[in-house]
């Protein structure tokens, strides 16, 4: 049993997915960085110097400046602005592979655009073994062959 593990541990698939998994894990670190140290403070002083962060619903009745006092005294909160960074997360997050994948499609389709090679090899119509395109003798049988 053990033995099975390990093969499947160590199947390609496997591994490739688990790289997979810690870079995508480090892009969403990148991809939170940027929405909420770069993309949304301009937004937010376009918007009249809203802080997204701190856009929340108390629904304990209390009064409170931030969302993160709010949190500190164990308030009940919706917390609407965080919400909205996460969804601004997952839009570029999408974005960013739908760019990925757009761009792998292209390489696929120029290689399948690409012009098959000439063949540079026949099979010699008397013992049938490859040789050269070019060759009129076969190095084989010796066999005198057609200029075609």
């Amino acid at each position: 049993m053990l033995k099975e593990f390990k093969e499947f541990a160590m199947r390609g698939n496997v591994v490739d997915m688990a790289v997979g998994i810690i870079i995508g894990a480090a892009f969403g670190g990148i991809v939170k960085s940027l929405v909420a140290d770069v993309i949304m403070p301009p937004i937010g002083v376009l918007l009249g110097g809203v802080d997204f962060s701190n856009i929340f619903i108390n629904l304990s009745g209390g009064d409170f400046d931030s969302l993160a006092a709010a949190q500190e005294a164990g308030a009940a909160t919706l917390n609407i602005g965080v919400f909205i960074n996460t969804v601004i997360n997952f839009v570029i997050v999408a974005f960013a592979i739908f760019l990925l994948i757009r761009a792998i499609n292209q390489l696929k389709r120029k290689e399948e655009e690409a012009p098959a090679a000439e063949p540079t090899t026949k099979d010699c119509p008397h013992c049938l073994s490859t040789i050269p395109v070019k060759a009129t003798r076969c190095g084989h049988c010796t066999s005198q062959l057609n200029a075609a």
